[in-house]
């Protein structure tokens, strides 16, 4: 009889040492950001302390010293709310325990950092954190000093003398990192950081202190030409790029203010320019992609923003309610601003188009009214060349479009010869724009065209002369029967041209089944020639002739027939490579037969030649 025993509960083993490897070496992207950790814990504290002593302005303090083999050590002072020693024990020996939880966890939103991970960054540059702090809420409570170690070990002692409420920060720079802990390089990073922050930075070093805040343009009060002007200036410094034009973000959604640049070179749709973001004044991201929505990639944000939620590392955002919401504001600010450009300054607008049409195509895709506003300023490659909606629009009722590019290249040759206006609709969103335009405009109607439907637009022959080339066409016909294709002659441009391939879309279905089974096994085989039985009777392949071309001409009134078949062959496999339709095995077979055959009756005309 077997007796079981009650499971026992164990506690997981943490090896703090590797924790700290983990978090400080793999959860960060660079070393560098540890500056930003010690500036966003120093902001938190005196936001801390904001909760408790409303008017306190709040200071970080940077200072660097060199020691006498030039190891540089860092201090970063703030006049926050500082820690008691139980609090030192609790959240600066607790990996994972924010200081931002527990008593003030209902104001957590005022907080940058709300993980308890960011300090364990400095073990980056330094063997050795060492914090000395004295608590602002219990000022009874005698100051603190913390040493902490990348093993997990740490050290803790009060101070006899006293020191004013707030925390000191101090970090000596590990081998190899001594040029991050430098004056240049801190001055750099605290500007990149902090910049923004609404408390003043400050650091000394060499017996000097300089001022690092900077204050962005949507902070100033300026005309709105002298805000254009200073905020493009202010992007070409900070992104290093120039702009097209700026779009202010005056509050646009709570707690988020800041400028779009609109880029100076084209976007490609599909493409997601970076944008820089910050909450609460510090840089969280250089290269945040989930900003705006997909349609906005002609324009790269600066945003400061109060309700975003960092990612654990800082370095992205938080995908939640509340990005959604400020993406959607930002969308609606790009729009309201495209909408003034077109109610005021319509030059701008004309030039920004030419620039982003494709990125504008998708705006106006979701919106009617956007498609209206700017339909007029749309370009379209056409048969004509490209054109704008409404150069499209004057003097012409119904305009036919094709929907793929392919389809367009086709038939462009021709129907520009013909001074037939055909629209490519192949890129992305026109076909869907012309579709809809034709519901919005009484004016004018879109059609999509069949290839094959082409030479219903050239001239038909007369009378005398279809009965010229009847008996050529029904030999025609019996030669390019195997390829599902019939032959008519009309008249049409360009002259020089004596033959073109039209296709309907069935048909262009069953050339690209033909050229897959080419290279098929039996199985895949069969089941495409179930797919083809399906389509076969709609499809329609036609070799119209071009009566007006001498050539034809000449080849219509030849005797020998074995050539006439030869050279239909050959005027075949011209066409399909005039309108760059891909070859398929029996075609290369073709015109590879053609090509020796015409060589041969060449040759044997030469001998015969040389005979006489």
């Amino acid at each position: 009889m077997i007796h079981s025993q009650a499971a026992q509960e164990h506690c997981f083993q943490v090896n703090l040492g590797g924790m700290i490897e983990l978090l400080s070496n793999h959860l960060y992207s660079d070393p560098r950001v540890y500056i930003r950790e010690l500036l966003q814990n120093a902001v938190d504290a005196i936001e801390a302390r904001r909760l408790i002593q409303p008017n306190h302005l709040g200071r970080v303090l940077i200072e660097v010293v060199d020691s006498e083999d030039g190891t540089p050590t860092l201090m970063v002072e703030d006049d926050g709310v500082g820690l008691t020693e139980a609090e030192v024990h609790e959240f600066l020996a607790t990996i994972g325990k924010s200081s931002k939880r527990g008593e003030l966890s209902e104001q957590r939103s005022t907080f940058i950092g709300q993980f308890g991970i960011g300090l364990l960054s400095c073990f980056m540059v330094s063997e050795e954190i060492a914090i000395v702090t004295k608590s602002a809420r219990h000022p009874e409570a005698p100051p603190v000093e913390w040493r902490g170690k990348p093993d997990g070990t740490y050290k803790v002692r009060t101070l006899e003398r006293d020191l004013k409420p707030g925390t000191r920060v101090y970090l000596v720079a590990r081998p190899g990192c001594q040029e991050l802990l430098s004056v240049k390089s801190l001055e750099v990073l605290v500007r990149h950081y902090g910049g923004l922050l609404p408390m003043a930075l400050e650091l000394s070093a060499n017996q000097k202190t300089i001022g690092l805040n900077d204050v962005p343009p949507w902070r100033k009060g300026c005309t709105d030409e002298q805000w254009r002007q200073e905020t493009l200036a202010y992007g070409e410094r900070l992104l290093g790029e120039k702009f097209f034009d700026a779009i202010p973000l005056p509050s646009i959604a709570e707690g988020v203010e800041g400028v779009a640049y609109v880029l100076a070179n084209s976007g490609t749709v599909g493409s997601t320019p970076s944008h820089r973001v910050y909450i609460k004044g510090m840089l969280v991201s250089e290269a945040s992609k989930k900003l705006l929505p997909d349609w906005a990639f002609f324009v790269r944000c600066v945003v400061d923003a109060r309700t975003l939620r960092p990612t654990a590392s800082r370095e992205d955002l938080y995908e939640n309610e509340d990005l959604d919401q400020v993406r959607n504001a930002l969308g609606q600010a790009l729009k309201q601003y495209l909408i003034g450009l077109a109610e005021t300054d319509s030059a701008r607008l004309q030039r920004l188009i030419s620039l982003h049409y494709p990125a504008l195509k998708a705006l106006a895709v979701e919106n009617d009214d956007l498609l209206r506003l700017f339909f007029n300023w749309l370009p379209f490659e056409t048969s004509l060349g490209r054109m704008t909606g409404q150069e499209i629009r004057e003097n012409r009722q119904t305009v036919c479009f094709v929907n793929t590019v392919d389809r367009f290249r086709q038939i462009a040759s021709v129907a520009t010869a013909q001074s037939m206006l055909v629209i490519n609709a192949g890129y992305t969103h026109d076909t869907e724009i012309l579709d809809r335009a034709t519901a919005l405009f009484s004016d004018i109607s879109f059609e999509v065209i069949d290839p094959a439907e082409l030479s219903e637009a050239f001239e038909e022959l007369s009378l005398t002369e279809r009965d010229r080339v009847h008996d050529f066409l029904r030999l025609a016909d019996v030669v390019l029967q195997p390829f599902g294709v019939q032959t008519e002659a009309r008249r049409f441009k360009p002259v020089d041209l004596p033959a073109i391939y039209l296709q309907n879309e069935a048909a262009e279905t069953l050339r690209s089944i033909s050229r897959t089974k080419d290279i098929s096994n039996d199985l895949f085989s069969n089941v495409l020639d179930g797919i083809a039985q399906g389509i076969e009777f709609q499809a329609h392949s036609r070799l119209c002739f071009n009566f007006d071309n001498e050539t034809f001409l000449r080849m219509v009134d030849l005797p020998d027939r074995a050539l006439q078949e030869r050279v239909v062959q050959m005027l075949y496999v011209q066409a399909l490579l005039l309108g760059q339709y891909p070859l398929g095995h029996r075609e290369i077979k073709l015109m590879n037969k053609g090509l020796l055959g015409l060589i041969d009756m060449s040759l044997n005309l030469a001998s015969l030649n040389g005979m006489q």
